[in-house]
Parts: C-alpha cells; sequence; structure tokens
C-alpha cells in the first residue's frame, strides 16, 4: 500500500492513500525535476454561517501540474482556492503539501493588480520578496523577476503610468520574485481586454514552463482553461462534478479542432448543471 505524509506541525504522520491520488498521479505526465509541490486534499468543507460552500472536496494535484477551475459564479471554486492559499480556514477536512511548506512557497495573483501607488514598479515587485525584502540583493531579485514578465525597462516607473497588461505583470513578477513553488491564480486575467488577455495567457505558460511550479488558476473562461492547463475540474454546487485531462500536446493552438471539442463538452456540463431544476 502506498503512503504519504501529511503536513500539520513539525511533525508529520503516515496517512493511507486513497483511489483519487492514485488516479491523479497515472494521468499526470510529470516534468521530471519540478520545482512545484504536490498537495492532497481529504473530506474538505467550507460554511460560511448556514451557507455551506464546499461539501466534501477530495483532490490529489501533483507536483508542477497545471490545474484550471471553472464553474458558475457562486459555485465555490474562488474558496477552495483561498483555502489551498491559506488565506481561509477550512470548517472540516485537510489540505496536505507533499513536504513541509515555508509562506513564500505559495503566492496568490488575485484579479486586480493591487499595487501600492506610493511605490515605483520596482518597489511593488520587491513586496513580494516579504521579510526578504531588506536582503542586500533584494533589488536585484525584483529586477530579474521584471525582465522576466518583459517590464524591465519599467522598473523605475509609478503604476499610474501603466496600462491594465502592465499593471498584471507587475503583479505577477510579484508572485514570482520569491520563486513560489505553488502559484494560485484568482481570476487574474479577467478585467483584460481580448488580446492583452491571450498575451498574458502565454506569458503565464510560459513561467510556469520555466519555473516549473504548481499552478491552480480559477477562471470563468472555459477556452483559456483549456489553453492553459493540463487539467480542468468543474466545481458544481461545492463538489467537483467533473475532472478532465487535457491530453493536447504544447504549444497549443488556440482554435484547433481537438481545443473546441473539449471546451464544447465543459461548456455543456456547465449549462447543464445551470439548468437543473433546485432540489
Amino acid at each position: 500500500m502506498q503512503e504519504t505524509l501529511r503536513i500539520r506541525t513539525a511533525d508529520a504522520e503516515v496517512v493511507e492513500r486513497p483511489d483519487f491520488v492514485e488516479k491523479a498521479r497515472r494521468t499526470w505526465r510529470s516534468p521530471e525535476l519540478s520545482r512545484g509541490l504536490s498537495l492532497t486534499i481529504r473530506s474538505l468543507r467550507k460554511s460560511f454561517g448556514d451557507n455551506e460552500v464546499l461539501r466534501g472536496i477530495d483532490l490529489h494535484i501533483p507536483a508542477g501540474q497545471f490545474v484550471a477551475i471553472v464553474g458558475q459564479s457562486g459555485c465555490g471554486k474562488s474558496t477552495l482556492l483561498r483555502l489551498i492559499a491559506g488565506l481561509e480556514a477550512a470548517t472540516a477536512g485537510t489540505i496536505s503539501f507533499g513536504e513541509e511548506v515555508r509562506a513564500a512557497d505559495i503566492r496568490v495573483m488575485f484579479q486586480e493588480p493591487r499595487l501600492l501607488p506610493w511605490a515605483r514598479v520596482l518597489g511593488n515587485v520587491e513586496v513580494g520578496l516579504g521579510r526578504e525584502r531588506n536582503s542586500p540583493d533584494a533589488q536585484a531579485r525584483a529586477a530579474k523577476a521584471l525582465d522576466e514578465v518583459g517590464l524591465g525597462d519599467k522598473r523605475g516607473q509609478w503604476p499610474a503610468t501603466l496600462s491594465g497588461g502592465q499593471k498584471q505583470r507587475v503583479a505577477l513578477a510579484r508572485a514570482l520574485v520569491s520563486h513560489p513553488r505553488v502559484l494560485a491564480l484568482d481570476e487574474p486575467l479577467g478585467a483584460l481586454d481580448a488580446l492583452t488577455r491571450i498575451s498574458m495567457q502565454q506569458l503565464l505558460e510560459q513561467v510556469w514552463r520555466d519555473q516549473s511550479f504548481t499552478a491552480i488558476l480559477v477562471t470563468h473562461d472555459v477556452a483559456e482553461a483549456v489553453a492553459l492547463a493540463d487539467r480542468v475540474l468543474v466545481i458544481d454546487d461545492g463538489q467537483i462534478a467533473h475532472d478532465v485531462d487535457i491530453a493536447i500536446p504544447r504549444p497549443r493552438r488556440r482554435g484547433s479542432a481537438d481545443l473546441a471539442a473539449l471546451e464544447g463538452s465543459i461548456l455543456r456540463h456547465l449549462l447543464k448543471s445551470s439548468d437543473d431544476p433546485p432540489v
């Protein structure tokens, strides 16, 4: 029987690995040198008062996988992401990583850039270093992160002078500067125009391939999900209703018949669930 470690404190205990973990491991074509963390979720529940948003989530994400989460508004997808990122506490259940984690190992990128208007671009990226912001190499690390997102020449500018896409690139650089092992993305491209959005999708895929972190993307855009992800989870009524393996080689050609077929299948599932009568 295979086993895994559940990390709760500095100590760890051995627990049995259920079938859903083995299924995820078999279908994932993991890069050999992934820096990402794996994570296992068991019987996860989250309630806000009498409103139960998540109703028993069981999920395993192998190290380095790119997972997209889609679903109707209010289905619990952003709540799940916030629980994984440690921004919310679960009502019940556990979230376990493959090894002990540091605060810098998990970073979040939100829909809004959330840049500090009183700090220049370089200073905004340095914020992502947290406690290491005062280290001698902080500026050099921030400058390198800006180079990675194509904004090396903007380091001395104020956020107000940037376009929407440039602001999101700064937010991405801030998330990447500490070299996270899990990057949680909460609809970060939702407010961008179509062409800027495609450009940012390509950038996200490139930095994910370069840095080999585990990526978890919440999005309303099913086309975006199938273009970027290795796997798409459909959340319905607080549960995982559909788990789709995107077995299409990269680089993927947007608009291809294969991607369109997968997108159509997921959309049909979403539309069907929205038409179901209330229980």
